[in-house]
């Protein structure tokens, strides 16, 4: 079948032809602000690449990081955010795996999600199945990546584990308070507000701890009869460390993948002794490659949404130029996830 006639205009001269779109802007860390709505030219797709129009982009507390300075991953000036929800719009020279029009979703470490339209190396784009809304999928794919690696492969959830899963009203914590539940775990979950406390219920958790107005630790052995619990998740970080630490049972794990109160301090690793415990910092990455897991991964995620069995809502969705007013929703704790409309 011939190429469609936009297709091959693209590949004819890739080198001289751009097209006009817009993207945010990152040019130097600091508040909502510093994100800023710019007009940006792109290129044809190279070999291996794809150009995507995107639909859709996600807002994570990696990219607050960003803006704020404290990762320091981004090139500046750049454009920030790692996923988004798109159609391939034309194909660089030998991509075979996707057509012109296929709905894609990815994750990019090279950050430039909060765009209307990119060049993505076309290994990073994964499927996305119909039937699920493009806001849902961009804004569930990270963090369902991530609580899928969690509860599956950094602490392996089964039947009979004890699981204390921090902030089970925020992104990560609800999918890993529902998956650790779905695997036959008893689920205690923490929350900051009286709203979150009612999503980590929703999410599936047997129990539920106000984190900032009761000693965790104190809650959770009285739950446990003294036992303590088998896994910790914890993405909020120097707030919530040493009542996670102090939850732990015998040979138990803290697993650390987030800092959304700010970094830990240094602590001295023999308090871990008298448990026996350890304390891991996992990232998604490793747990997606190669491209096989990814695509194993992904379509094992889209799966549990279309059948329901995840609790997928979205907290707003803010036009793209509004990104940074999306950030401060999600950095004052706002009920999301979140998502630019691109």
């Amino acid at each position: 079948m011939p190429a469609p006639a936009h297709r091959a205009r693209w590949v004819r001269d890739r080198a001289a032809m751009t097209i006009a779109s817009e993207a945010v802007m990152l040019r130097q860390p600091g508040g909502a602000e510093a994100l800023v709505l710019e007009p940006v030219r792109v290129a044809a797709p190279g070999p291996g690449q794809i150009l995507v129009r995107q639909s859709a982009a996600s807002v994570n507390f990696h990219d607050i990081y960003v803006r704020s300075g404290a990762y320091k991953t981004l090139p500046l000036p750049g454009i920030p955010g790692l996923e988004a929800v798109g159609r391939v719009e034309a194909l660089g020279e030998g991509v075979t795996e996707f057509a012109v029009g296929d709905r894609i979703a990815y994750i990019a470490r090279n950050y430039g999600a909060y765009t209307r339209l990119r060049v993505l190396d076309a290994d990073l784009a994964v499927p996305v199945p119909d039937g699920i809304d493009d806001g849902l999928a961009t804004a569930w794919f990270l963090k369902g990546l991530t609580a899928q690696a969690l509860v599956g492969e950094v602490e392996p959830v089964h039947a009979g584990s004890v699981v204390l899963a921090q902030a089970a009203g925020g992104g990560v914590g609800q999918l890993v308070a529902r998956m650790a539940k779905l695997r036959g775990a008893t689920v205690i979950g923490t929350a900051g507000s009286p709203e979150k406390l009612e999503i980590a219920r929703a999410a599936g958790c047997d129990h539920v701890i106000a984190y900032r107005d009761a000693d965790v630790a104190a809650a959770v052995m009285e739950l446990t009869g003294g036992r303590g619990v088998d896994v910790v998740f914890d993405a909020v970080g120097a707030d919530t460390f040493e009542g996670s630490l102090a939850s732990l049972a015998l040979k138990g794990h803290l697993v650390h993948y987030g800092q959304a109160s700010g970094p830990i301090p240094p602590f001295d690793l023999s308090r871990l002794g008298a448990r026996s415990a350890k304390v891991s910092r996992p990232f998604l990455w490793p747990y997606i490659q190669p491209r096989a897991k990814l695509l194993s991964a992904s379509a094992s995620l889209f799966a549990a949404m279309a059948a329901g069995d995840l609790p997928l809502t979205l907290g707003g969705r803010f036009p793209l130029a509004e990104a940074g007013a999306a950030q401060a929703a999600l950095e004052a704790r706002a009920a999301g996830p979140f998502v630019l409309d691109c």
